[in-house]
């Protein structure tokens, strides 16, 4: 038989199998009408007090909730860590009494001085960050919130914090330790092996320190992390998973947008937006452009060696989910809007993102069947949903919290699912769930009734960290009028001018003085990019591969691996009637096809395998 038409029937049943699981529990459900989004937020709301006031009160002052047996435990570092992750989610919600409450406390009892190893980043992420956010909004009259009794307590403790971990950076690389220790610093025996994400993920709570405290020390060694890691990318501008940060050497050379890696995409792109710094910019394009190429099969992702780009896991792993709503900042959404839906037609499939989803098998991928509870789809959900207004996001978001309510939902809280084919549970509830997951739920439907919060009708813009929290485009945060042009691109005065005037445009009348680097309303096509040819990045920052052999990176003639992209099919029924947003302008999404290359590193024109997804969009298919 030809292998050709062996290869068809091949891709015609793995087609048939992967739309099979979408329509397997499917049942048509009407769109999300408005008065239905809001009963929706007002059950998220329900939902974020059942678990917040179970927490309060069985494991209150602990670190975290366990759900099942009503008891707490401590998981980070012993610091009341459930509570810190949730003031910010207290002050959207509008519940003045309990976010002034909680703030009080926070600043009379907590203290740092402890003997406690903990990590960097996680601490970096929900603590540091948790103060931070919700100081902007006790001190400051303009958020509604503000707590006439307050005098910085918070911040106090932020900065206090963040100096017990500056140990951890001093390093040959600048790239932090893991883990520290708050009263004796870092450990002798502590590992020198650190995850890019963990490395690469501090920029934001940093720099906001820095910019409050006008001490700088906290943003450069933060900036000095990330040139570390990024100074280390292999000739395709991809990095690794895991590093010595002593040598240097890259211990996992897995390259991806999820596990271990996933914030470092995202800070570079937020760090741009909330401090207006060009060199964040710089590094996010060229990372952005090579993750595009070389780890991107359309609509899904996988990862990759990153030195030759040979596949080597056809898997999705629900930390990618982050990605779409990144995507959207980066005015990127049409790619989005396909990354969202195959992501979400694993939820679909088991009523629960599993940890991670072979896209050779489409099967569970062994040992990650478990859903903790995890935002990430939910939060792209949002920003898709405020890119577009589609009311497809709105019938996703419903999913959700059918998921969770009829899944995970516990007597004092919500609960870990072990096993998304059983929906098994587990006495587990991450500090995550308050701080991001509801409330990306709630934005999502309080967007589609009256936006009447401090996110989408307050008096500022706001960046959201990895953990959800709120940190607002201030001038004292963002300088942000130290930079020019607009919200996409760095360009130098005078190099914008040049090319307007090569290209015959006359830009006389043109003033960017004014520009805000952050839209209200976000371009549907193209990836961030400016007019001025300018300077390389390496060129302007002066520096380049550290490798020992070659440190010029025009030098470095590896050849790149040929690697064959793949194409989308769109697949339309014309008998669907239209739906409402194709009367308003946007394009139904039919479910795309994907193809996924692997083969050797020069040449990865090897087998194929092609995934058919679901038509419907409408069809619901969750296990409750």
């Amino acid at each position: 038989m030809d292998s050709n038409f062996k290869w068809l029937l091949f891709a015609i049943l793995i087609s048939l199998t992967f739309s099979g699981f979408v329509l397997h529990h499917g049942v048509l459900a009407e769109s999300v009408k408005p008065d239905e989004a809001k009963q929706l937020r007002d059950e998220v709301r329900g939902m974020f007090y059942h678990a917040f006031d179970g927490y309060m009160n069985n494991a209150f002052p602990l670190d975290e909730l366990r759900p099942l047996s009503c008891q707490g435990e401590d998981t980070l570092g012993g610091y009341a860590l459930t509570l810190i992750d949730s003031l910010d989610t207290l002050a959207l919600l509008g519940d003045r009494e309990r976010f002034t409450s909680s703030v009080e406390w926070i600043g009379k009892n907590l203290q740092f001085n402890i003997n406690k190893t903990v990590s960097v980043f996680e601490t970096t992420i929900r603590v540091l960050g948790g103060l931070l956010s919700a100081h902007l909004i006790a001190s400051d009259y303009a958020t509604g919130m503000r707590i006439p009794s307050y005098n910085n307590e918070l911040l106090v403790l932020a900065e206090n914090l963040a100096r017990r971990m500056l140990p951890a950076f001093d390093t040959p690389t600048g790239i932090p330790f893991g883990s520290v220790n708050l009263m004796y610093g870092v450990d002798k025996h502590e590992s020198k092996i650190t995850s890019t994400a963990g490395g690469g993920t501090l920029s934001l709570e940093f720099g906001v320190l820095s910019r409050l405290t006008n001490d700088p020390v906290f943003e450069q060694v933060a900036k000095n992390a990330v040139r570390g890691l990024w100074a280390r990318r292999s000739n395709l501008d991809l990095v690794g998973a895991h590093i010595n940060v002593f040598t240097g050497e890259w211990t996992q050379k897995d390259a991806g947008i999820g596990t271990s890696i996933d914030s470092f995409y995202e800070y570079l792109l937020k760090a741009y937006i909330l401090f207006g710094d060009e060199e964040y910019l710089y590094i996010f394009q060229e990372a952005y452009r090579s993750a595009m190429q070389y780890l991107h099969k359309d609509p899904w992702y996988v990862e990759v060696n990153m030195d030759s780009a040979a596949i080597v896991w056809p898997v999705f792993n629900s930390l990618q989910a982050f990605w779409p709503g990144l995507q959207v900042l980066a005015g990127d959404v049409d790619p989005a809007i396909r990354t969202h839906t195959a992501f979400f037609s694993v939820w679909k499939r088991y009523g629960f993102t599993p940890e991670g989803f072979n896209l050779a098998t489409l099967s569970v991928q062994y040992g990650q069947k478990s859903y903790p509870l995890r935002p990430e789809l939910i939060e792209s959900t949002y920003w898709l949903y405020k890119a577009t207004r589609d009311p497809r996001y709105l019938d996703a978001g419903r999913d959700f919290v059918a998921s969770l309510q009829y899944g995970a939902k516990c007597p004092c809280g919500y609960c870990h699912i072990t096993d998304v084919e059983l929906h098994k549970q587990e006495d587990h509830m991450e500090s995550f769930f308050l701080a991001e997951t509801v409330k990306y739920l709630w934005l999502l439907f309080d967007l589609a009734v009256d936006s009447d919060n401090l996110v989408d009708n307050g008096p500022y813009k706001y960046i959201f960290s990895t953990e959800g929290h709120l940190l607002p485009i201030t001038p004292q945060i963002s300088l942000a009028r130290e930079h020019c042009s607009y919200f996409g691109g760095y360009c130098p005065s005078n190099s914008t001018k040049l090319e307007q005037e090569v290209l015959g445009e006359d830009s006389s009348n043109d003033d960017h003085s004014n520009d805000y680097p952050y839209h209200e309303s976000f371009p549907v096509t193209g990836l961030i990019k400016g007019l001025c040819p300018g300077l390389t990045h390496a060129q302007k920052y002066g520096f380049s591969y550290v490798l020992p052999e070659k440190t010029d990176r025009e030098d470095v003639n590896q050849p790149k691996p040929v690697v064959t992209s793949s194409s989308i099919v769109l697949i339309s029924d014309q008998t669907v009637e239209k739906r409402p947003q194709e009367e308003e302008g946007f394009t139904s999404q039919s479910e795309p096809i994907m193809t996924i290359s692997g083969g050797s590193s020069n040449d990865q024109t090897g087998q194929e395998l092609t995934l058919l997804e679901s038509e419907t969009d409408d069809q619901r298919s969750y296990s409750s």
